[in-house]
């Protein structure tokens, strides 16, 4: 067996560039307020950075990059002696959530609700929400979070029915 080559810095710099809309997804699912968003998106490039020699590049950089930030995340959430949902009132939440880049006051209040659904939900269940919303494939999802393929579409279906309801 031949040692794993050393990967440079530079090709790490240019992956979390490529990829750095994963960082302010998953950062903006598990934090409510601005500066606790920067905070988290700087600890998970930290992680990256410390797991980067163990990264294989045979395999898919956004998959490995989604499980740390996923897990640095859900641990920072768990750490926090605090309830995972909404601990704000709605309007301090709604004045952090990220703006849903329409006019349209109805699809603007879609995605507020949207949202709030989200930041209410369990840690797990919110990281299956949020690579399912990222479209990606159950594969992938089930190899993040370290669940079956069938676990993962019956979760979604299971998420599926609450958001119907629940919007």
């Amino acid at each position: 067996m031949s040692p794993t080559p050393t990967l440079p810095p530079a090709r790490f710099t240019d992956l979390l560039q490529r990829h750095r809309g994963i960082l302010v997804k998953v950062a903006g699912s598990y934090a409510h307020r601005r500066e606790d968003r920067e905070d988290l998106v700087q600890e998970i490039a930290a992680q990256l950075w410390r797991a980067w020699p163990g990264y294989d590049p045979a395999r898919p950089f956004s998959t490995w990059m989604y499980r740390i930030a996923l897990n640095v995340s859900i641990s920072q959430l768990r750490g926090r002696n605090r309830a995972p949902a909404l601990e704000a009132s709605t309007g301090e939440v709604l004045e952090e959530l990220p703006d849903p880049g329409t006019h349209d006051p109805e699809h603007a209040q879609q995605v507020e609700r949207l949202y709030h659904f989200i930041h209410a939900l369990p840690p797990l269940e919110r990281a299956l929400m949020l690579l399912y919303l990222d479209e990606r494939p159950h594969a992938e999802i089930a190899e993040v979070l370290g669940l079956s393929s069938s676990n993962v579409a019956t979760k979604i279906g299971r998420l599926k029915a609450r958001l119907r309801n629940d919007l």
